[in-house]
This record gives structure tokens, sequence and C-alpha cells, in this order.
């Protein structure tokens, strides 16, 4: 396997984070312009890597909204695919740098470092829009249309990976917070990543778990969550949960735990860019082994 080096990748993260939250800012259909400018900073990423950028265009309100993917074809079995997706719109009034700058900025160094190896099976990263209100949840989320449309081209997807939110972590007791009987199984303290599924994607997410301990030094935590829970529900995972596919979400756990959840303050320098850099890095390794020709 090949190594990212850390100080390289952490420099790379806090770049497009400041890129997308410091400088852009603000990013939904309502403020579409500074939308459009988010997509095409994504899209001329991955064009540098040399990747071949497929924009998947719908109409919110009048207004074009796009998915983007970038494709690393599998060497083995180029027609069984995993995808590794991350939003990049942000909430109304918020600048979006963990939810989700650092889940974008984790999914294109994952990508860089793909575009220089060659997986067994397909890999695709998506990037998706219209996951913060009032689409979350709904036809309008592009999760909801990639996924639908995926679904009725049959595509062979063994499994898809969500990155949320993986920004913000925390060592004091009482600082991890959980949905009503939750908090009596897991940490209390916010020093952790969450690796989220529902109980058909379990088996899924637990193999990919523990590829990820190997490579990873920050702490994971496998969690079960049913689709009824407002943040399972609301984020992207859902929408393939629903048309059949097995997914989980990476998260710091989003709201449970940032203070500045969808505020005006969810600011570039608030991410701990050490962390997310140790997971950048294990997300790389562990989707490099899960795509090895089993």
């Amino acid at each position: 396997m090949s190594v990212i080096n850390q100080t390289d990748c952490t420099n790379i993260l806090k770049y497009h984070v400041q890129s997308l939250a410091g400088e852009i800012g603000e990013r939904h259909v309502g403020r579409h312009p500074a939308l459009q400018q988010a997509a095409n900073y994504i899209s001329r990423q991955w064009q540098a890597m040399g990747y071949e950028v497929e924009r998947q265009p719908f109409k919110v309100r009048g207004k074009v909204c796009e998915n983007l993917q970038a494709t690393r074809r599998g060497s083995k079995a180029p027609d069984t695919m995993m995808l590794m997706c991350a939003h990049y719109d942000s909430a109304k009034d918020c600048p979006g740098a963990n939810d989700n700058a650092s889940g974008i900025a984790a999914m294109l160094e994952v990508s860089r470092y793909f575009s220089r190896i060659d997986p067994d099976c397909t890999v695709r990263f998506v990037a998706l829009t219209n996951e913060k209100p009032p689409y979350h949840g709904t036809e309008k989320s592009g999760s909801w249309i990639y996924a639908h449309q995926a679904a009725q081209r049959h595509d062979n997807i063994r499994s898809i990976i969500v990155l949320e939110s993986l920004g913000y972590y925390n060592d004091t007791y009482g600082s991890q917070l959980y949905p009503a009987l939750m908090g009596m199984f897991y940490p209390k303290q916010a020093n952790f990543v969450a690796v989220t599924s529902n109980l058909a994607s379990l088996r899924t997410m637990h193999r990919f778990a523990r590829h990820f301990k190997k490579h990873c030094s920050l702490a994971c935590e496998p969690m079960i969550a049913p689709n009824f829970l407002p943040w399972v529900k609301w984020s992207d995972n859902s929408p393939f949960w629903l048309n059949g596919y097995h997914a989980f979400m990476m998260s710091d756990t989003s709201l449970y735990r940032y203070p500045f959840y969808d505020s005006p303050r969810d600011t570039p320098e608030k991410i701990d860019y050490q962390c997310l850099t140790f997971i950048t890095i294990g997300l790389a390794g562990a989707l490099e082994e899960y795509t090895r020709k089993r």
C-alpha cells in the first residue's frame, strides 16, 4: 500500500476547507452562484488529478443543481462498485466548514490517493448537493436523486460510504451527546469518529471499520441507528438504504457534539485538522483494502 504523507495531507485538507467554507462560504439553492462555485471547485480538483468529471444536473426552484462524480475503474471487477459520497452544500447562514467542507476535503484527498493506484473493483467518488434543509430527506435532495437513478440503472454497488462532518473532537467527559437511550451504550467523550449503519448494512459497516482501525490512530466507534432518528433520516445514507443498498456514515456525530452546528460560527478554524488527517489516511487505507476482489 502507498503511503500518504501526513504533513502534506493536513495542508491539503486545510486548503480545501478554507476554499469551500472560508472563501466561498454559505452555499445552497438560495445562494445559487456560491453553490455553483463550490461544484466548479470540486470539479477542477478532480480534473487536476486526472479524473473525468460526470455531472448529474437537476432543477430545484427553477435553478440547476448538480451532483458530481469521478470514477476510478476497477482492474479486476469493473462492474462492481464502491461509492464514497459527501455533500457540498451548507445550511442557510452557515459557512459549512465542518458540515460539510470537512467531508468533501477528506473525499477529495482520498480520491487523490486513488488516482495513483489500481483498485480491483470500481470506486466512484460522489459530491452530492441539497442535503441541508429544506431539501434533506426529500426527493429534491441530491442523494435521493442519485440513489433512485442508480437503482433504476441496476448499478452493482457493493456499499456506500457517506462522509458527514468529520472535523470536531473533544476529550472532555460529557462532551458527547446522544439521542434518547443510545447514551448508555457509547462513550461520553467526543474523541472518536462514529461509523453508523442500519441493521441491513451492519455486516458491511463492521468489515470496513475493521480495515479502518488498522490505518487510523483515532478511535472508531461502530453504531447502529434506525432510520427514523432525525440525524440519520436527514443524512445522505438514508436514500441509499431506501433503494436497497448497503450504506454507512462516517461522522463526528455533528449536532450531538458540535456546538457550532448549522450556525454562522461553523468556520475553518474550528476544525481539528490533525484528527481529520488521521481519518483521511484511515479512509484511504481501508478503502484500498475493501476494494480488493473477494
